[in-house]
């Protein structure tokens, strides 16, 4: 039996293959969406064997583990119809909003029609809207105007088509800046919403 223990967990995205052609195991450690990998550690029978880099393998055949390097290529003609039928990795953007307001920025809303595009290509997205501020104001106004950020973008995307009971919306107020600053400090890039898109 194969145990594996993955020993980065937060932020990657670890795609395993275990595939048995006969009585040969096979465990493969694919890159993310940027190209990076985490790593995992492979035991068997006593073995220990560490991979830390894009498609990096073990065979196990019986009690014999033995690393090894597959490429892109081949792991796509083995393995391609299950790579197929995973489903998208999740997208994140952030916009920004103007201070003490609900009205987005001028960047902010260009990329919010890039956002958009992307989502009409979308099957059925689940989509979560995030608002948060900077320290400016009193807890419980942020906590309100966080959540009015998130309506804000909940309502132009139902308005582009995407089902209102698809998007969820949460105000975190500002409890979890980008950017630690003292309590009333402007800070632009804390007044934003997170998109996140599964």
């Amino acid at each position: 039996m194969v145990f594996l223990k993955s020993w980065i967990i937060c932020f990657l995205n670890l795609v395993l293959l275990v595939g048995c052609a006969g009585k040969i195991e096979r465990v493969v450690l694919l890159p993310n969406a940027d190209g990076h990998s985490g790593g995992v550690v492979v035991r068997t029978d006593g073995q220990e064997i560490e991979l830390t880099s894009a498609y990096a393998g073990v065979e196990i055949a019986g009690r014999k583990a033995q690393k090894r390097a597959f490429s892109e290529q081949e792991v796509r003609q083995r393995y391609g119809e299950a790579l197929d039928a995973q489903p998208v990795r999740p997208h994140s953007f952030v916009v920004y909003f103007k201070l003490d307001s609900t009205a987005l920025t001028a960047d902010s809303t260009l990329k919010l029609e890039q956002v958009k595009k992307e989502l009409l290509l979308l099957p059925a997205p689940e989509i979560v809207a995030i608002g948060h501020t900077d320290r400016v104001g009193a807890v419980p106004y942020n906590d309100e105007l966080s959540l009015k950020r998130a309506r804000v973008v909940r309502n132009i995307l139902v308005s582009i088509g995407i089902p209102a009971e698809k998007i969820e919306e949460a105000g975190r107020g500002e409890r979890e800046p980008l950017i630690q600053t003292p309590d009333e400090k402007p800070e632009p890039l804390n007044r934003r919403v997170e998109i996140k898109i599964r």
